[in-house]
């Protein structure tokens, strides 16, 4: 086997991975989080063989697990309502973000832009959850991803 440093490493779409390679990675989530506590449960609980999971366990990864920098930027538009900055703040801290930079705009026409930094490091949800979370906001016109080196 190469060393570590003389391996390459490619990005891929996640629907041109083969059937086993998702059985894997579920897997690997469901051994990550304490849901089960052996890979004989893991594999039986995504009907995937053992020689399947040893063969590909070392070899396919969450593409936000190999990523070392753990910054998160995320541009929001807002209605300009009273406390919505806090709601905002409350739901990122809740995933255990921890806020880095806050930018905001002056409100013009009842919308004010926020760009917000975050340290990622120990979030408790997947990237897209924390999306969804703020786009649910009753007061978030758009929340998008500007710039990631955590996920």
């Amino acid at each position: 086997m190469k060393k570590i440093a003389d391996q390459r490493y490619y990005l891929v779409r996640e629907d041109v991975l083969t059937d086993a390679m998702h059985k894997t990675l579920e897997a690997k989530q469901l051994l990550q989080s304490g849901t089960v506590s052996s890979i004989w449960d893991a594999v039986k609980q995504v009907d995937l063989s053992r020689s399947a999971f040893y063969k590909y366990r070392d070899a396919v990864f969450p593409f936000h697990s190999i990523v070392q920098e753990r910054i998160l930027t995320v541009f929001l538009q807002l209605e300009d309502r009273k406390g919505t900055l806090a709601r905002l703040l409350s739901t990122v801290t809740d995933t255990h973000c921890n806020v880095l930079t806050i930018h905001q705009t002056i409100p013009i026409q009842g919308r004010a832009n926020v760009t917000l930094s975050l340290d990622v490091t120990a979030m408790d949800v997947d990237l897209e959850d924390l999306i969804h979370s703020l786009k649910k906001l009753d007061f978030v016109e758009s929340a998008e991803v500007i710039s990631s080196g955590a996920l």
